[in-house]
């Protein structure tokens, strides 16, 4: 049962916790990555390149025959990965250099005046009192 206890405080911690949903985003925004790079700009590379699409290059170490599917690298493949390895790369820099730059910002931002205290607010009407007096 103690295995068990200590097993579920581990699970439990916020840490665990927030590298749960860290990995769950990354997998969700390396879909979006994929397919901004895949379906938005290697066509209109591929176009600017002479109708180039990446994706299906590869070289054929041996050919398909019958039933054997043959053997090829497909460096095109790896182009593509490298393309989405650089837009990832840029995305997180930025994320990361805004992040930076909102810190910033707030530890510059001076702090906001304290409130008077209930001393200093009646100090200020004595104050303001006597001074219409005379």
């Amino acid at each position: 049962m103690g295995m068990l206890q200590e097993f579920r405080d581990f699970a439990v911690r916020g840490n665990v916790v927030d590298m749960a949903v860290g990995v769950i985003m990354g997998a969700a925004f390396g879909k979006i990555t994929t397919s901004l790079v895949n379906d938005v700009m290697m066509p209109p590379l591929g176009m600017v390149l002479g109708g180039v699409d990446f994706s299906d290059k590869a070289m054929v170490l041996r050919a398909a025959a019958g039933t054997d599917p043959g053997i090829a690298v497909k460096y095109g493949v790896f182009i593509n990965s490298v393309i989405d390895f650089a837009i990832v790369a840029l995305a997180v820099f930025a994320l990361v250099k805004g992040i930076n730059t909102l810190r910033a910002q707030q530890a510059a931002a001076p702090a906001p005046p304290a409130a008077p205290t209930p001393t200093e607010v009646l100090l200020t009407e004595i104050r303001d009192t006597l001074r219409t007096r005379g």
